[in-house]
């Protein structure tokens, strides 16, 4: 059976995706909220992120993700977060570049410039795979269908500006719910979603 490919964003109820982490994570187009998510996490959503981590077994990630998360996991692994740090350093990493990063951190590798072919080879070597954040990258697999399931934590707070997975300029896209999973002590709900593959129906609801 072929592996599946996962998105996980946490989100604002408006959608802003962008820099849920720290002030500093991601500053383009003059984001002032980086680290909104700080505040609002809890031990729900601390449990269904880690299940999740725990049952990957490949990360894929765009350039900039890719960057944060080697800054700072690596130096991790004996602290706190170790758990989280040591599982992502003992999987295969894969890294969406147009460019040719230094990839420094072990197992770590680049994806070819044919994305389909690539996706479709990383599903046969591996059984769950993971995009975390990488809002460019992940905007590219929605666009081209080129994931399985989609894994929205939506937390109860708007910030109207903000880099979104569903930019205003985006096209069409039709997804299934799968499910809604536990509303968190700080109001976050997990939403899970599969894409259909078909564009969104329209009807006339007079007749």
């Amino acid at each position: 059976m072929a592996g599946r490919i996962h998105i996980d964003h946490f989100t604002t109820l408006d959608g802003v995706a962008q820099a849920p982490g720290g002030p500093d994570e991601d500053l383009s187009d003059g984001f002032t909220f980086g680290g909104w998510q700080a505040p609002l996490l809890d031990d729900t959503v601390g449990s269904q992120v880690d299940a999740g981590i725990q049952a990957m077994d490949a990360l894929l990630l765009g350039r900039r993700t890719y960057d944060i998360f080697a800054g700072y996991w690596p130096h991790q692994l004996d602290g706190p977060a170790a758990g989280i740090a040591r599982k992502f350093d003992a999987i295969p990493k894969y890294v969406a570049s147009r460019g040719t990063p230094q990839l420094g951190w072990r197992d770590s590798h680049r994806l070819g410039s044919d994305l389909a072919a690539e996706l479709t080879a990383l599903r046969e070597r591996h059984r769950e795979i993971h995009v975390i954040g990488s809002i460019d990258f992940a905007r590219t697999l929605v666009a081209e269908g080129l994931f399985d399931q989609l894994n929205l934590w939506v937390y109860p707070i708007v910030l109207g500006a903000g880099k979104r997975l569903f930019p205003d300029d985006g096209g069409p896209t039709a997804l299934q719910l799968l499910a809604a999973e536990a509303v968190s002590e700080k109001g976050a709900v997990l939403l899970r979603y599969a894409p259909t593959g078909s564009v969104p129906a329209t009807g006339d609801m007079t007749r």
